[in-house]
């Protein structure tokens, strides 16, 4: 109600209306004719009561609200002896104030109208005014409290609105902050992902090229483990342009992207990689494609480590629902070799990785005694 109530005071109209009424009211008992002393009594008193009710109305509602019942109610009580009119206008302008108050309940504002209908009804009677009087009273104030009421719904939708438009704006404020949150969550993640593997190998095999040259004056021990170095250094650039790529959400298309890496396997271990796609291509979210292309990036690197020289068939499978990458390495060429029979550090991270997506990973052995490696994502 409070806030009702301050939007109220801050329309425009609302100092008019003020105005508006305070004159009708005086200029209604300065032109009153033919009153006895009690009748400018109830007058004075009901003008006093609006006075009061103007200046309480900002901080004493429930007081100001009695105020203007009373300034309704003692001209109702004057309908029957007033000969002029005077207490009909009084308590329409009143009654009619009181109906466009947005702070005030409509269960009030009827309650109000029927207590200065019968109020008027029974002044009537009770001074022996005919019957067309008391009608016309009762049909005065339910067409005053209607005619308020007008506006005051006007005002009450636009108060409404305001609410919706400042909760509207609270929660895309809170929308941009999460997804503010998100993103800073996404970028820790890719660079954590980039940097903790890179330079953590990095650093291994420069120490233990430190240690061949000091310790062991194996120089050519030493130069083929800075060689490493400077092949995962180089690597570890090609993660984080993709990681880049993906944070500006300019990634190459999925069928394109799986082919390059293909392509780099083929290049770098000398083993026949096929690429396959199935289903009508078709473009899926930059995270998700990050995601299924790190799937497939981790899963050439175990083909490459646990089955050196196994031929390797790369699936792209576009799915009503979703969309699925699948790495199958055949049997190792070396006796003693078995694939990746077990999950390290990458696919779990991968697994993690797709599940914040929504999607998930599976690994499994294949009956030629390969391994097969599974993701999907939403799309």
């Amino acid at each position: 109600m409070a806030g009702v109530r301050a939007a109220d005071r801050l329309a425009p109209s609302w100092f008019v209306v003020q105005v508006l009424g305070t004159v009708a009211l005086v200029a209604t008992v300065v032109t009153a004719s033919s009153a006895s002393t009690w009748l400018w009594l109830v007058y004075l008193a009901s003008l006093a009561c609006w006075a009061l009710w103007l200046l309480s109305a900002s901080w004493l509602p429930r007081t100001s609200l009695a105020l203007l019942t009373v300034a309704s109610l003692l001209p109702a009580l004057a309908v029957g002896p007033s000969t002029d009119g005077t207490a009909l206008i009084m308590v329409a302008v009143v009654l009619g104030r009181l109906a466009m108050l947005p702070s005030v309940s409509a269960v009030v504002i009827a309650a109000v109208m029927a207590l200065d209908v019968l109020t008027a009804a029974t002044s009537c009677l009770v001074f022996d005014r005919p019957p067309s009087l008391a009608f016309g009273a009762v049909v005065l104030c339910v067409f005053v409290t209607l005619l308020g009421m007008h506006p005051r719904h006007y005002q009450l939708q636009a108060a409404h609105s305001r609410q919706l438009l400042e909760q509207t704006r609270r929660a895309q404020r809170e929308q941009a902050r999460a997804a503010a949150l998100d993103e800073r969550t996404r970028i820790a993640r890719e660079l954590h992902d980039v940097l903790a593997h890179s330079l953590g190998a990095l650093g291994v095999q420069l120490e233990v090229a430190e240690v061949l040259l000091t310790d062991k004056g194996d120089i050519t021990g030493a130069v083929e483990r800075v060689r490493r170095s400077r092949r995962l250094a180089a690597k570890g650039l090609a993660e984080a342009r993709r990681a880049v790529a993906a944070l500006r959400s300019d990634v190459m298309p999925l069928a394109d992207a799986v082919t390059a890496l293909a392509e780099d396997h083929r290049s770098d271990h000398g083993v026949d990689v096929e690429v396959k796609s199935e289903g009508e291509p078709r473009a899926i979210s930059s995270a998700a494609t990050v995601c299924l292309l790190g799937s497939v990036r981790e899963a050439l690197t175990n083909a490459a480590k646990h089955a050196p020289g196994a031929p390797v068939t790369i699936t792209v499978r576009y799915r009503a629902a979703d969309v699925q990458t699948e790495v199958r390495n055949a049997r190792p060429e070396r006796v003693g070799d078995t694939g990746a029979t077990a999950e390290g550090y990458g696919l779990t991270g991968m697994r993690e990785r797709l599940a914040l997506v929504g999607g998930s990973l599976t690994t499994a052995p294949t009956e030629d005694g390969g391994w097969l490696v599974t993701a999907e994502v939403p799309g």
